[in-house]
């Protein structure tokens, strides 16, 4: 016998096909979905307008709702909260929310750990242990919701993991954040670090499952150079830049959408001006914006944190290269800011 499907992440029409499935009218599935989607129901014993023998009948049979247990809870002094989220399976993922004045950023997690590597982050440094499911992106969202009484107004796909080694989950979570949560798809980004030929796949895959990609696609690049970035990512040396390039190119032409390109800045080691020149000579003819982010230090390694000087002078060198350029603000530096951190924190204490 199949194991039943979490709730969470099926829409309007599959609960209400899926009610009819149990022997129950189609109402029922309209009242699944708003208990799920607009009261963010954690099981079915809340959903009391649900008769009291069929969610008897659905918990014996093993059917839940998908919500996440809440294993910690870190609160910055600047807002910034990170949650700490169990899964079904033992096993834990971060996901943050960021307000700014009215917007609530959402940033969630795509895996659980990451397989690409890259140095300066505290995720990569445990490996893969598997991707996340549809309902385990969106729970995010909403546990971010509940745990911080507002509504989400941004997602972007920059937590744990590699999103476009779960493509297929990654767009079924965009379209339930869209369609069932009521977000608009120009309020989500997709941050990638790079997979061979996974942008132009990713391109069609988005017309074919949302009927257009209007999502930001932000491309990590870290470093002006392919010897420097495969020394950061060590997953480069299988993907040139102008390789990455080249995809990203052909990810516009079939989108429509500009591409939006990320650089860690990291203290002395790529954060000259020189080397903002020779990104913007990269980046020559592109339709892009490049964010700048300033390096969270990890336990890990010995990167340092930039000057604040040296992130305005890269900047400005950019600006002048005419790049459109803006400074990602720093959040939570106070409570485990770089992704992973906490998760890996509080995995390797030691039992009290």
């Amino acid at each position: 016998m199949a194991e039943p499907v979490p709730l969470l992440g099926m829409g309007l029409a599959a609960l209400q096909e899926w009610a009819g499935l149990q022997g129950q009218p189609a109402f029922r599935g309209k009242q699944l979905h708003d208990w799920i989607y607009a009261r963010g129901a954690r099981s079915l014993e809340e959903i009391t307008v649900l008769p009291k023998a069929w969610r008897e009948q659905l918990a014996a049979a093993g059917t839940t709702l998908g919500r996440s247990a809440l294993l910690h809870r870190s609160d910055a002094r600047d807002g910034t909260t990170k949650l700490l989220l169990a899964t079904a399976d033992g096993l834990s993922i971060e996901t943050v929310g960021i307000p700014s004045g009215d917007r609530l950023t959402v940033c969630v997690s795509s895996q659980v750990g990451c397989p690409m590597g890259c140095r300066f982050c505290a995720t990569g440094k445990g490996g893969l242990q598997r991707s996340l499911t549809v309902h385990e992106i969106v729970d995010q969202v909403l546990s971010v919701r509940e745990a911080m009484d507002r509504r989400p107004s941004h997602v972007v796909f920059m937590g744990m993991g590699e999103p476009l080694l779960n493509t297929e989950a990654v767009l079924e979570a965009i379209a339930c954040l869209c369609g069932d949560l009521g977000m608009a798809q120009r309020q989500i980004t997709v941050s990638t670090v790079g997979v061979p030929r996974s942008l132009p796949t990713l391109a069609e895959r988005s017309l074919e499952r949302l009927g257009r990609a209007q999502f930001t696609l932000a491309v990590s690049l870290h470093a002006p150079d392919q010897r420097l970035r495969e020394e950061l990512i060590p997953t480069a040396h299988a993907y040139p830049l102008e390789a990455l390039l080249d995809d990203c190119r052909h990810y516009v032409a079939l989108t429509g959408r500009r591409v939006s390109f990320e650089y860690i800045l990291l203290g002395g080691l790529n954060d000259h001006p020189r080397q903002a020149d020779a990104l913007a000579r990269l980046l020559r003819g592109f339709q892009s914006h490049v964010n700048l982010i300033a390096y969270n230090p990890i336990a890990e390694e010995d990167f340092r944190r930039p000057a604040p000087e040296a992130v305005e002078a890269f900047r400005a060198q950019l600006e002048r290269r005419h790049i459109a350029v803006s400074v990602r603000a720093s959040r939570g530096l106070d409570q485990d800011a770089a992704c992973g951190q906490l998760r890996r924190r509080l995995l390797t204490a030691p039992a009290a």
